[in-house]
C-alpha cells in the first residue's frame, strides 16, 4: 500500500496485534503459520478481555476451533466457546423479537428499516451466530413515532426516560430507547441514522433501496447495500471505531465483491468523503483487507489524521465506553469528534451551543411555559455548573 497511507501502530499491545492477526487471517489452516514471535509473552487474560471488549469473540472462536495449536490455552478456547454460545442464543432471541416487531409494525402502516443486528449478521458473515448484537435498532419515519411507541408500549417495552428542554430530543438526538424488562431486550427507534447535521439520505430513498433479509418467514427489510456500509463508516467513525466490529464489517463486506465506485455518487451527495477515507485506512492497515482500484480516491488529506486518532480508542487508551455513556466525554473525543465534521457541520455544532439542554433543566428547573427563559440564562447556568465542580 502507498505510504502515505500507512499509519503508526507501533503502540499496539502484543495481544491486540495477535487479535488482528487472526481476525485478518481468512483460511484455518493458516492461522498455524502465523509467526511464532506473535505468541511469545502473550496475557491471554487480556487476549479474552480484548476479544470480548471489540465483540469479534464469534469469530475469533470460530477460527480458533479448528486450530489444533499447543500454543492456544484450552481454556482460551472453553472460554470463548462458552461466549460463543451465549451470543448465538441472544442473536436468536433478537431474530424473535424482530419478527414480531416488523409484523406489528407493518400491519398498522409503519415502515420499517433495521440498521443492525442479526439481518446484518446474516447478510455480511452468512451466519447470525458470528456477529454480537446487544440491542435491535429501527430506522422508522419521524412522522411515525408516536404510533410506534404506542405499539411498543402494548408490547410491554417501557420507554427510557430522558430530561428534555424545549423539544430539543427532535434535533439533538436522532433515537429514542424502549427496554422490555421481561424479554431483557433493548430496542431503539430511529428516526434519523445520524444525529443532525450530518446529511443523509431521506427516509424514503432509504425505502426504495431497502433489501428483504431471507432470515425470516414474515418480511423483515434493512438497508441496502450502499446505504448499509456508508452508515456503518458514519456510525464507527463517531463511535471512535472503538470496537473492532464495526471494522470487521467493513471488511467483510469489501472482502464479499463490494465495489468501492458504487458509493461515489452517495459520496459526493452527502460529503462524508473524509469518514470513507478514515475507514478504509483503518481496514487496509490494521486487517489488511483488499481495495479495488481507485480506492485512493476515496480518501482525502484529513483522512489519515483521523485514522491515526480512531487508533487511541481502538487500543483502549481513552475510555471511550465511559465517555459515550457519561454527559462529559474526554477532551479527546471531544477534539475527535469535532474533527469529523465538516466547515457546514461545524458552523451548526456552534449554534448548538447557545440552544439550551436538559443541563439547563437539571440546574434550575422553572415552569415548562417559561422555559424560553433558559436561553438568556444559558451561559450563566453553565459558569454555575463549572463553578460548582471546581469547588468539589
Amino acid at each position: 500500500m502507498d505510504n502515505n497511507y500507512s499509519l503508526d501502530l507501533s503502540s499496539l499491545s502484543k495481544e491486540l496485534r495477535l487479535l488482528l492477526e487472526i481476525l485478518k487471517t481468512e483460511d484455518y489452516e493458516s492461522i498455524g503459520l502465523i509467526k511464532k514471535e506473535l505468541y511469545i509473552d502473550i496475557d491471554w487474560v487480556e487476549f479474552l478481555q480484548l476479544a470480548w471488549h471489540h465483540r469479534v469473540y464469534p469469530l475469533i472462536y470460530s477460527k480458533l476451533k479448528k486450530v489444533d495449536d499447543n500454543r492456544i490455552p484450552a481454556y482460551v478456547i472453553q472460554t470463548l466457546f462458552k461466549e460463543f454460545k451465549k451470543n448465538t442464543i441472544q442473536m436468536l432471541h433478537l431474530s424473535g423479537e424482530m419478527e414480531l416487531v416488523s409484523e406489528l409494525f407493518t400491519k398498522n402502516q409503519i415502515r420499517l428499516l433495521y440498521l443492525k443486528g442479526p439481518v446484518i449478521a446474516a447478510d455480511i458473515y452468512g451466519d447470525i451466530s458470528l456477529r454480537t448484537s446487544k440491542d435491535l435498532d429501527i430506522l422508522i419515519s419521524i412522522t411515525d413515532l408516536n404510533k410506534a411507541e404506542e405499539l411498543l408500549l402494548s408490547l410491554g417495552y417501557e420507554k427510557e426516560v430522558v430530561p428534555n428542554v424545549l423539544n430539543e430530543w427532535k434535533w439533538r438526538s436522532h433515537h429514542v430507547v424502549y427496554l422490555h424488562p421481561q424479554k431483557n431486550i433493548q430496542l431503539e427507534i430511529h428516526w434519523r441514522l445520524q444525529p443532525f447535521p450530518m446529511k443523509e439520505p431521506k427516509f424514503s430513498e432509504l425505502w426504495e433501496r431497502k433489501r428483504v433479509s431471507p432470515l425470516t418467514s414474515y418480511p423483515v427489510y434493512f438497508l441496502g447495500k450502499e446505504d448499509l456500509l456508508l452508515y456503518l463508516i458514519s456510525h464507527g467513525a463517531r463511535h471512535g471505531w472503538f470496537r473492532l466490529r464495526w471494522l470487521l464489517d467493513i471488511d467483510q463486506m469489501l472482502r464479499k465483491g463490494f465495489k468501492l465506485q458504487d458509493i461515489n455518487p452517495f459520496i459526493s451527495k452527502y460529503k462524508n468523503r473524509k469518514l470513507v477515507g478514515q475507514a478504509l485506512i483503518l481496514v487496509s492497515e490494521l486487517l489488511k483487507t483488499h481495495m479495488d482500484e481507485g480506492w485512493r480516491k476515496l480518501t482525502e488529506s484529513d483522512s489519515k489524521k483521523i485514522a491515526q486518532n480512531a487508533l487511541e480508542f481502538i487500543k483502549g487508551t481513552e475510555p471511550l465506553t465511559e465517555s459515550l455513556t457519561s454527559n462529559m466525554p474526554s477532551k479527546y473525543y471531544k477534539h475527535y469528534t469535532f474533527s469529523l465534521k465538516s466547515n457546514l457541520q461545524r458552523f451548526f455544532f456552534f449554534l448548538t451551543l447557545f440552544y439550551p439542554t436538559s443541563a439547563e433543566l437539571l440546574t434550575l428547573r422553572i415552569p415548562k411555559p417559561l422555559h424560553f427563559l433558559y436561553f438568556p440564562l444559558r451561559p450563566f447556568l453553565w459558569v454555575w455548573r463549572k463553578t460548582r465542580k471546581l469547588h468539589k
